[in-house]
């Protein structure tokens, strides 16, 4: 079976909910045993809850992405209870105070960028910390890490600290691609467009038209994804940002 990923463990970060929740499902349904991991361990459970009901094996983790101290200790826990990790998706995420309100950075205040840039950015740094040396010592491992569009082009929207923070892990993922190749590790990053959330019927349905496919962007469509950066069959991707987005960005 292509993509099959049957005895590995596979550590989602950001999981309780929407992009997350849907790559863990589809990480679980091709056999991955999967550690869910959210801020709130509510939502973990409740993603860990719907892949066991269809007969996936998965547990919850519920830690702080940006808290390195926690971070590590929540590797050692998924690895003594599961395994070594072989996958990770950095997935968690957040727009900081901009995402409430979106605004031009100048009439941003300093007190707002520490948010976007410690969930985006350190947050992929620690949990990719946490994991990389065993998986160059097994000389196996995946590393895939949810980014935007943001990161990668210029809008005009008020998400400048959000940009920022994606654009650096961005440029992370490239690096650490180059480093851990030889070792039969790969990373590899998603630049996700617009994507389905709690909106208004017209205010997504006018989103949607600015995307050449006509429609918003699933939770499947980012798992499907992952299954294939994760598996076997990916091996010589690597050090790759792909646009995930309807053909809304394209080259």
């Amino acid at each position: 079976m292509l993509f099959d990923l049957s005895g590995r463990v596979a550590l989602v970060t950001g999981a309780g909910q929407g992009v997350g929740a849907g790559i863990a499902t589809m990480l679980a349904a091709r056999g991955a045993t999967v550690a869910v991991n959210d801020l709130r361990s509510e939502r973990a459970d409740s993603t860990v809850a719907a892949i066991t009901g269809d007969g996936g094996k998965a547990s919850a983790f519920a830690f702080d992405v940006t808290d390195r101290e926690s971070v590590v200790a929540a590797v050692r826990d998924v690895e003594q209870s599961l395994g070594a990790v072989d996958v990770l998706v950095n997935n968690a995420g957040n727009g900081g105070g901009e995402a409430m309100r979106p605004r031009p950075f100048r009439d941003t205040d300093p007190s707002e960028w520490e948010g976007p840039v410690r969930v985006n950015l350190y947050g992929v740094l620690h949990c990719s910390h946490a994991v990389v040396n065993g998986m160059c010592e097994r000389r196996w491992g995946r590393v895939v890490t949810i980014a935007s569009g943001a990161g990668m082009v210029g809008l005009d929207i008020g998400v400048a600290a959000y940009g920022a923070g994606k654009g650096g892990a961005i440029g992370f993922m490239r690096h650490l691609a180059i480093e851990n190749a030889r070792f039969g590790v790969t990373a590899n990053t998603i630049a996700l467009g617009l994507m389905q959330m709690e909106q208004p019927g017209d205010v997504t349905a006018r989103m949607a038209r600015t995307i050449p496919v006509g429609r918003l962007g699933r939770p499947d469509d980012a798992g499907a994804l992952c299954v294939y950066l994760a598996s076997e069959e990916a091996s010589w991707m690597t050090g790759q940002t792909i646009h995930l987005n309807g053909g809304s960005v394209t080259g």
